[in-house]
């Protein structure tokens, strides 16, 4: 049986390369079998549009893939495309790697940081199972936090969850004065107004052939979708924030889903003493994300941090 291809150039040591195995996804989930449909070329799929489609969806990829036995999210939360998710964690694989003799750090030794993790857990399930890294997740919303507790315990992972006390602040009550981090990553606020992400559902809509709905696609909170400036000054308050912890975090991450943000983001990295700035891209469709990342340490000094956590 044809899979659902993901037309998309994933990165190589993506599990989902090949599209999704339908006949596979629905023997690790049964109740999977119950959305899928066959597109006028035969081909098995489901309806994007269909938000309990897409996260069962998720709960056999997860489960089919990254041995999370238990996954769910409440009606009204963010329920994250699997597949571009996953590119975000090898590409910064191949981040420390650049740092290691091409070679990627594994085991809890190595620490990362997941700013907004919110309560699909997704960055720390992830990549807690492909390369066993030691994750701590934040978040401002005290319901996700109990749910990404909830999805720890029940899936046996050790990663940390710690609740950002401060909605203003983003490292600060979180990092503590012992933390070491290796990496930090974060999915930021898209949007720079409710009515702006109100907008951005319409289209999403109208791109998947439906008529426009109240509901989003994918799901969200407020503090997911939007916040005041958007993911623009969102950024720069991260990389202003950053600077207070320039010692304790090798390379600081963030996506970027605007292009047109870059230029602001590179103006307030060079009132800094950043060591090095990079922008990775990543493909999925027609559509190319990126990240962009950001160390207070030269090379050298990074490539003596790698040699100490993989000893």
């Amino acid at each position: 049986m044809k899979s659902t291809p993901l037309k998309s150039k994933l990165h190589p040591r993506n599990r989902h390369n090949e599209g999704y195995d339908l006949d596979y996804l629905t023997s690790q989930v049964a109740a999977l079998d119950a959305y899928v449909v066959l597109t006028p070329n035969g081909t098995k799929s489901i309806d994007f549009s269909d938000e309990q489609a897409v996260k069962i969806l998720n709960q056999a990829l997860l489960k089919a893939y990254y041995n999370v036995e238990f996954w769910d999210i409440p009606a009204g939360y963010l329920c994250p495309p699997i597949p571009g998710r996953v590119d975000y964690i090898h590409y910064l694989a191949d981040l420390l790697a650049a740092d290691n003799n091409a070679h990627i750090p594994t085991g809890r030794q190595v620490k990362v940081l997941d700013i907004g993790t919110g309560a699909n857990l997704v960055y720390p399930l992830i990549g807690s199972h492909e390369y066993n890294w030691h994750f701590t997740g934040s978040d401002i919303d005290p319901v996700a936090v109990k749910l990404a507790k909830q999805l720890v315990q029940f899936n046996q992972r050790k990663i940390t969850i710690k609740q950002q006390k401060k909605p203003q602040q983003i490292f600060n009550g979180v990092i503590n004065s012992k933390d070491l981090f290796h990496l930090t990553l974060c999915n930021p606020p898209f949007h720079a107004s409710a009515e702006e992400a109100n907008k951005g559902s319409e289209r999403k809509w109208k791109n998947l052939g439906k008529s426009p709905s109240s509901a989003l696609n994918f799901g969200g909170q407020q503090n997911e979708l939007w916040c005041e400036g958007g993911e623009q000054q969102f950024i720069v308050n991260m990389i202003i924030e950053s600077e207070q912890f320039a010692e304790q975090c090798m390379w600081f991450t963030s996506l970027v889903s605007k292009k047109d943000t870059l230029p602001a983001l590179h103006a307030q990295l060079q009132k800094l003493p950043v060591a090095e700035v990079k922008i990775i891209e990543m493909a999925q469709g027609q559509k190319v994300s990126r990240f962009i990342a950001w160390s207070y340490f030269d090379q050298a000094t990074r490539a003596e941090i790698c040699q100490q956590f993989t000893a």
